[in-house]
């Protein structure tokens, strides 16, 4: 069975690295140099993670297979998956139908940060898709972890979203070198663990 871990953003850097769209509430698991994804579409993978690491609340992930920018460009709004025999969450027994959630408010704490304007329905793990207020379309993993609340009487949903959820389209300064990046003639072998990033 098939679990969406990621979905990938914009290229960062100039060495391949691309920022990600994080899926799941265990990055630190799921984002391990070494890991291989199932990419859909299937042209662009598999992929083999090389390193991660968090700037700011943003995961940055580079791949063995992509070196360089261009590279990384072809492979922005890719969706990443691992083979998993979990089951899905008990939550999900609520039975919450598209049409309950479409125009609810996505709550962040006290404040309003979008609208609910979909539902994914997959076989291990349900996605909300999120319309922020500047635009953006967000997929949040429908589960307790990261969506402990759906008031449908008072007309919102409270989202506790991992870090970097709804930031994976910021720029941070994308062309700025950082030594924590990949140089043509580094192995995995090489990396020092600590600049492997904390998922």
């Amino acid at each position: 069975m098939q679990l969406q871990v990621a979905r990938i953003g914009k290229p960062h850097g100039i060495r391949g690295e691309v920022t990600v769209q994080v899926l799941t509430d265990a990055p630190g698991d799921r984002f391990v140099p070494g890991t291989q994804f199932i990419v859909e579409p299937a042209s662009a993978g598999p992929l083999t993670v090389f390193s991660a690491r968090w700037n700011k609340d943003i995961l940055l992930l580079a791949f063995d297979e992509i070196e360089t920018r261009n590279e990384a460009e072809t492979l922005r709004g890719a969706k990443l998956f691992i083979e998993t025999e979990e089951i899905g969450a008990d939550d999900d027994d609520e039975g919450w139908y598209e049409h309950e959630l479409v125009g609810l408010d996505i709550r962040v704490g006290a404040n309003v940060v979008g609208k609910v304007s979909g539902l994914h329905t997959l076989p291990v793990q349900d996605l909300l898709v999120v319309t922020t207020n500047d635009g953006k379309e967000v997929l949040i993993p429908f589960v307790e972890q990261i969506v402990p609340e759906v008031n449908v009487g008072e007309k919102y949903v409270l989202v506790t979203p991992p870090p970097g959820l709804f930031e994976v389209n910021t720029d941070e300064a994308p062309d700025q070198k950082s030594p924590d990046q990949k140089s043509p003639d580094q192995h995995p072998e090489d990396q020092n663990p600590e600049a492997q990033g904390n998922a």
